[in-house]
Formats: C-alpha cells, sequence, structure tokens
C-alpha cells in the first residue's frame, strides 16, 4: 500500500476472508449505468469480499426510485433519496411529495444526497441551497437522517445547516474531501464523517490523514462513492477505473493503518456507527 511504512500498524493488513469481519459501504451508486450489464456480479463480489450491507445512493428523481426498486430486491441493500446538488433543478413539491412517498418503504433509510457543490457549479447556487433547504424540511418532518454532499460549499453548507441541526436527526456529510476548518465545524453541528478512497490518492487526499484522526471514533463511516473514486492504492491496478463496493477493503485497511488499528477492529466499529446511524438490521 502507498501509507508510509512508518506509519502504518502491525495490526494492518486485509485479513482472510474467513476471518474478516463484515463492513458497510454507506455510499454506493449502484444505479449508475456503469453497473447495468453486471450488477449481479458486482454484488456478487462484495459479498464474498466481505461487505455485509449496502446504502444505495438517490442523487436524482429517478435514481431515488431506481434506488429503492433495487433495495427491495436485495435484503442487504437499501437507500437514499434525494437530488445532488448537481440536479437542482428538479427538486419540486411534486418531487419531494413522490419522496415522501419513497420513504414509506422500509428500505428507505435517510434524505440525500443533498447539499452544496460549488466546484462545479451545474446548478446555480441560490437554486442549490433553496433545493437543499427544501431537503432539511423533507427530513425534519419525516424522522430520517440526511446524506449530504458538500464540496468547496464550505461555510456556506453549515450555515444553511445550523439553524435546523437540533430539528434533525443525525447527519452524515459524505465523501468528506475538505480542510480542517470545515470539518471541525461539521462536528460541532454533531455530524458524523463520511471517508472515501480520495484519502488513498496522494495527489490530492494525503491532508485527510492527520484530519481523520480527529474525527470522534463513533461518528466515522466508510464509503466507496462507487463508480466513482476508486483507490489509487489498488494493487494490482484494474484495467476500467470503475470503482466497486468491494474496493471498501481497501479503505478500510489504509484508514486502519493510519489509526493504528487492525482492519477488523475498524471494520466493526464503522459497522456499529452506521448500523446506529441508519437504523439498519443486524446483519
Amino acid at each position: 500500500m502507498s501509507k508510509p511504512q512508518a506509519e502504518r500498524s502491525e495490526n494492518s493488513g486485509i485479513p482472510s476472508t474467513a476471518n474478516r469481519t463484515g463492513l458497510i459501504d454507506i455510499g454506493a451508486n449502484l444505479t449508475h449505468d456503469s453497473f447495468n450489464d453486471d450488477r449481479v456480479q458486482v454484488l456478487q463480489r462484495a459479498w464474498d469480499k466481505g461487505i455485509t450491507q449496502m446504502v444505495v445512493t438517490g442523487a436524482s428523481v429517478k435514481g431515488s426510485e431506481d434506488s429503492v426498486t433495487l433495495a427491495s430486491h436485495q435484503d442487504r441493500l437499501f437507500a437514499t433519496v434525494g437530488i445532488h446538488p448537481h440536479h437542482a433543478e428538479q427538486t419540486n413539491d411534486d418531487v419531494l411529495a413522490r419522496f415522501t412517498e419513497l420513504a414509506q418503504d422500509r428500505n428507505v433509510k435517510a434524505i440525500g444526497e443533498t447539499g452544496l457543490d460549488f466546484f462545479r457549479d451545474f446548478s446555480p447556487r441560490d437554486m442549490q441551497i433553496r433545493s437543499f433547504e427544501h431537503h432539511i424540511e423533507l427530513a425534519t418532518r419525516l424522522a430520517l437522517p440526511m446524506f449530504l454532499h458538500e464540496r468547496d460549499a464550505y461555510p456556506t453548507l453549515a450555515e444553511v445547516l445550523k439553524p435546523t441541526r437540533d430539528q434533525l436527526k443525525d447527519v452524515v456529510v459524505h465523501c468528506f474531501t475538505g480542510e480542517k476548518e470545515a470539518l471541525h465545524a461539521y462536528l460541532d453541528l454533531d455530524c458524523h464523517i463520511g471517508i472515501t478512497g480520495w484519502i488513498c490518492d496522494e495527489r490530492r487526499g494525503s491532508h485527510l490523514i492527520d484530519l481523520i484522526k480527529d474525527i470522534p471514533a463513533d461518528r466515522l463511516l466508510i464509503e466507496t462513492d462507487s463508480p466513482y473514486l476508486l483507490p489509487r492504492n489498488v494493487k494490482p491496478k484494474p484495467k476500467s477505473r470503475r470503482n466497486e463496493p468491494h474496493y471498501l477493503t481497501v479503505v478500510c485497511e489504509f484508514i486502519a493503518a493510519i489509526l493504528d488499528v487492525s482492519y477488523n477492529e475498524l471494520a466493526q466499529r464503522t459497522a456499529n456507527n452506521a448500523q446506529r446511524f441508519f437504523n439498519l438490521p443486524s446483519a
């Protein structure tokens, strides 16, 4: 692995499958069209590698509907419903009513993916903020956790979230890639933090190696955000750049080495956090 040897734990390394504690991927875009031809095989590879449960991200109207449908056919899959800030223009009263209907399904465990993305600005910022506020209202009314996206949008996201934070259940800032000030602001708002394979990328994620030590043990969650963010330290390097849920094992190994704990200890810790956050059944 690419982690400096001096900082690696003696307990690091992925145990054999038979001795491996199960992992929960809290963010996988399994309805993405890159999985259309082999979704069954992708899921099987994940189960074979010790991924025990996954939360399928809803990021658009159709994507949310598809996530709920997919989860209804797999006992170990669950879903979120929401509008990614890239698609903020989709948010309207009819869509929010549809999400209210979808949320009656027992497999829907959070509202999102929603939030703010000022990096790409695919939607106007005022439209993103309005969409985010509507999702906050929905999550409050339905008493569901929130699954948030934030990229280059601190401190605005924290400022929008803060006035209503006490009315919400748990909140996770998923795929956190920000700096120390943002991390501590979200922790002060009692948010959970989702870490992806971004941390394994020495070109842009090395700052997270120190920051992850500031995340309380009971608020750390891990995810792949597949098919995006294939960890750069996967060996041998796959022919495809498509990320898959089974690579969560690589993320877990890398973070365990940073925190100087065993793979199984981190797996158990993050799985417990995910089950509590999303109100998941025992795996």
